[in-house]
């Protein structure tokens, strides 16, 4: 179990741990989630060779800047958008990484919304 008094370096340990688990590759990437105060982003990497295939967020100039970027609502878009660029580049299947995040609010919704494209 990890103890840490700071928010941030206990996700980061958790995240750490987590990653010495799985990893993502050209067949089935990872899907990586970050999340801020006021945006969400995720990206598609393939590990393997160390890049990113595809990457969304709610500051990208495709994202509709009339909504807020820190809410659920914005988080289900992006998944969506992730979703659907994914499938352009023929990418069905996933690997889910919440990054070290609690499966709740924006990363649950993020993960319905690309749910809809991709399978995990």
């Amino acid at each position: 179990m990890i103890i840490e008094k700071n928010k941030n370096k206990a996700r980061k340990l958790r995240h750490k741990s987590a990653r010495k688990k799985f990893s993502g590759d050209e067949k089935r990437p990872r899907l990586c989630v970050f999340k801020s105060l006021k945006h969400i982003y995720v990206q598609l990497i393939d590990d393997e060779r160390g890049e990113t295939l595809v990457s969304a967020s709610s500051s990208d100039r495709d994202f509709d800047k009339s909504l807020y970027g820190g809410n659920k609502v914005a988080a289900k878009l992006i998944g969506k958008m992730i979703g659907a660029k994914a499938t352009k580049l023929g990418i069905k299947r996933v690997v889910f990484d919440r990054n070290g995040y609690i499966y709740h609010g924006r990363v649950a919704e993020l993960a319905e919304g690309a749910r809809e494209f991709l399978e995990f």
